[in-house]
């Protein structure tokens, strides 16, 4: 007679969240990033600089050719080059806000000249903003200008959020183009613009504060140069017609809606407002680590460990890869850190839109 030995099949471990640590730190994880990542945190100008430049000469050389050309298959693929290529470019205005003034001697300026100022985003509209979201008591709060409770809204605010992205190109031209120079005579427009239209912002409510100081002294250059760039891109239409302009207007516009996708999967969106320990706060935000390659091309610059950026803010995006690997070799699976790990992108869009039709998952 064989015995047979019944086995209870046991449940899946569940991943840590948000609401699990919304009173208390995990502080073994938090000693933890602390510990496991000397040696790093250092920004390299052999990295950075590099980086920077190649991604803006293909992107600007994409759009030349897309221009230029009279294949239509060889104006979508230089357009798309030059879409992610220039995506990537502008995505350096968020270590910019994070890594020391001091750090990287020219690069700021560098980096303001050559991609800022030409795609009208200067980093004066991320500096100064983004470090709010990073605050103790203001992320996910009605103060954090980066922050919307995507996932408890309704559902047609989720396609609405990533199309309005496409009109992100044209704005800024007439932010910088029209309402600047009104501005500069008409004072409560001037008050207006800045307070509504001067900040890479999501939340509606946001209204962004005079700048002070030095901060006020770089922002009337770059706001200055943004404002004769998108003066001649509105009279070039008069010398090379309109189609010149359209063509790169529409990478842009191509490069605007991929940077809002990864926006939409940058954080569960899960908080109502309350004030969280930097741990929910870490579980609320997302990392899509290897295997895999496309998060690299979707959240280049180190966005895609977006979590681990929470934990450590000044950590520069060259250093992100080897600080994720250290904390989960050592934390290891079901751990608080693994709970921020996410699969990709379909994956995190199935989840928020889920959410706001009232199914949420857990």
């Amino acid at each position: 007679m064989t015995m047979h030995q019944t086995i209870t099949p046991q449940p899946a471990a569940t991943k840590a969240t948000r609401v699990q640590f919304m009173e208390a730190d995990d502080k073994d994880m938090l000693r933890a990033a602390r510990d496991l990542t000397k040696g790093l945190g250092e920004a390299k100008a052999g990295i950075y600089w590099p980086d920077m430049l190649i991604s803006a000469g293909l992107g600007y050389a994409g759009i030349a050719t897309a221009i230029l050309s009279g294949s239509l298959a060889v104006q979508l693929a230089a357009g798309l080059v030059a879409a992610l290529a220039l995506y990537r470019a502008l995505m350096f205005i968020h270590e910019l806000t994070h890594i020391h003034r001091d750090a990287l001697p020219g690069f700021r300026t560098a980096w303001n000249v050559l991609v800022g100022i030409p795609m009208l985003t200067p980093s004066f509209m991320y500096e100064g903003v983004h470090v709010i979201h990073h605050k103790r008591t203001q992320y996910g709060t009605i103060e954090d200008p980066e922050y919307l409770p995507l996932a408890l809204m309704k559902p047609w605010s989720l396609p609405l959020f990533v199309i309005v992205a496409m009109l992100l190109p044209v704005a800024l031209i007439v932010r910088f183009g029209v309402l600047y120079p009104l501005g500069l005579v008409i004072p409560p427009l001037r008050k207006f613009t800045w307070e509504r239209f001067s900040a890479l912002s999501i939340n509606p409510e946001f209204r962004r504060k005079a700048p002070e100081g030095d901060f006020a002294l770089r922002v009337r250059w770059q706001e200055a140069g943004a404002s004769l760039w998108a003066i001649a891109l509105i009279a070039s239409v008069f010398v090379f017609g309109w189609q010149p302009l359209a063509t790169a207007l529409a990478i842009l516009s191509l490069a605007a809606v991929l940077n809002q996708l990864r926006t939409l999967v940058a954080h569960l969106w899960e908080n109502e407002g309350e004030a969280m320990t930097v741990t929910a706060q870490f579980l609320d935000s997302v990392n899509v680590p290897p295997p895999g390659l496309a998060a690299e091309i979707w959240a280049p610059v180190g966005l895609r460990y977006h979590a681990l950026h929470h934990l450590m803010p000044s950590m520069p995006y060259h250093d992100l890869p080897e600080a994720h690997r250290r904390l989960a070799r050592e934390l290891g699976t079901g751990s608080t850190y693994e709970g921020a790990n996410h699969p990709g992108m379909a994956v995190l869009v199935a989840r928020i839109a889920k959410s706001t039709m009232g199914t949420r998952g857990g």
